[in-house]
């Protein structure tokens, strides 16, 4: 299977293409750190499958926003994510873009074949570890806001835009849009709206 890579970081792409090709059956095609430049590769070169960081801290989108994009133009090049982070919303969020697995960084090689030969085969591949973290999250209790969310949700309660609040904040919109995602499993909220209601309620926010 011909597989394109996309990750951020130069080292971590080399070593995913060392662990593939020493693998039979997988073709590392080519790799990028920009979504956007995945979705041109993926375009131009029609690749079987992409394995696709959900942080990319490079150019305008994330790895959610790629993916997405990617299952509405090219819904024959299966999807499947590698990140260091596992919570249920970014596993909800990956596979609701589109995404035909979910794998851990942190887990065994072995998990990553399986998860990708899944996906090829027309399948969802889960990690073990990605379903434990899920299992883990949902009997866990609400974890408290960080002060930097906090300070996240009460610009988000002003009505600013995800641009906006990097610019205040002097973050990059892909932190400002993992700190929403971190916000919204917190307060058990589904999108913006809801998240600032919670917080009102909680007394996070000031009402108006």
């Amino acid at each position: 299977m011909r597989v394109l890579l996309v990750d951020d970081h130069k080292v971590v792409r080399a070593g995913l293409r060392a662990l593939l090709e020493g693998e039979p059956g997988f073709d590392v095609v080519d790799e990028t750190g920009d979504g956007e430049e995945a979705i041109k590769l993926v375009l131009d070169l029609r690749p079987d499958l992409v394995l696709m960081d959900l942080r990319l801290e490079k150019g305008a989108i994330d790895g959610v926003e790629a993916t997405r994009r990617l299952a509405a133009i090219a819904p024959e090049t299966r999807v499947v994510v590698l990140t260091s982070h596992g919570t249920r919303t970014d596993i909800a969020l990956a596979l609701a873009a589109g995404a035909r697995g979910y794998v851990l960084k942190a887990g065994p090689p072995d998990e990553l074949f399986r998860a990708l030969r899944t996906a090829g085969d027309g399948g969802t591949g889960i990690a073990q570890e990605a379903i434990g973290l899920l299992v883990d999250e949902a009997i866990a209790p609400t974890a408290e806001l960080s002060d930097r969310e906090i300070g996240v949700l009460r610009l988000l309660a002003t009505g600013r835009s995800n641009r906006e609040i990097a610019g205040d904040l002097l973050l990059s919109e892909a932190t400002v849009k993992t700190h929403l995602i971190r916000i919204y499993r917190k307060l058990g909220a589904a999108n913006r709206a809801a998240a600032v209601t919670e917080a009102v309620r909680r007394g996070l926010v000031d009402p108006g």
